[in-house]
């Protein structure tokens, strides 16, 4: 049986995010965080009647607006166009005297929207799950693309060694030959020239 959701709010960079889930670790999961956001106080189950709406309209999926503001939750929010030291001193005073959200009456139990919910969470879940396949897929294949470039790379390189170290053997022997022959052939001119001075110097008497 699915359970029941519940909204999760955290500051992430320069984003408060915000996700209908049905557990602290499924709203990290969603967020990506790669550390326990809720045992470091950074993250909570909302209170905020606007947050839960906006969630529980969308559940699954990640909800962000710029941090600090006071602005509803979207899927896709933009930076604000200022960030400067005046407007961020001006948004901390004026969030120390910000009343709080007053604590709202526990809603009764609708068991057929909270299955719908849980539903959407799943299908949610589903979506980013496919997703993430799909991008490992991807790079997995990107990967394969690359060693088969790799490998034939390697396999022309060593062809061409091979053949220059056959090359350079052949050459080597060729080398060893004409020095033998060099050789043999200054040994025999050895020989040839002593017998011929020998009959120059028998004719001149």
């Amino acid at each position: 049986m699915a359970r029941k959701l519940k909204p999760y709010q955290t500051s992430l960079g320069f984003f408060d995010l915000a996700v209908a889930a049905p557990s602290m670790k499924a709203a990290l999961e969603a967020w990506g965080a790669d550390s326990n956001l809720f045992h470091q106080g950074a993250a909570k189950q909302s209170e905020d009647p606007d947050v839960i709406a906006a969630t529980m309209a969308a559940p699954g999926v990640v909800l962000k607006r710029p941090v600090g503001s006071s602005g509803p939750f979207k899927e896709h929010s933009e930076l604000p166009t200022s960030l400067a030291g005046d407007n961020i001193s001006k948004k901390a005073g004026s969030s120390s005297v910000r009343r709080k959200p007053q604590k709202q009456p526990k809603r009764a139990t609708d068991q057929a929207a909270d299955r719908k919910a849980a539903l959407a969470f799943e299908q949610e879940q589903e979506r980013r799950e496919r997703e993430r396949a799909k991008e490992e897929a991807a790079q997995r294949k990107e990967r394969e693309r690359r060693q088969k470039a790799v490998d034939a790379a390697q396999s022309a390189f060593d062809a061409a060694r091979r053949e220059h170290e056959k090359n350079a053997s052949d050459i080597q022997a060729q080398l060893e030959a004409l020095e033998e022959r060099s050789q043999a052939e200054e040994a025999r001119w050895e020989k040839e020239k002593a017998r011929l001075e020998a009959a120059l110097r028998r004719a001149r008497g």
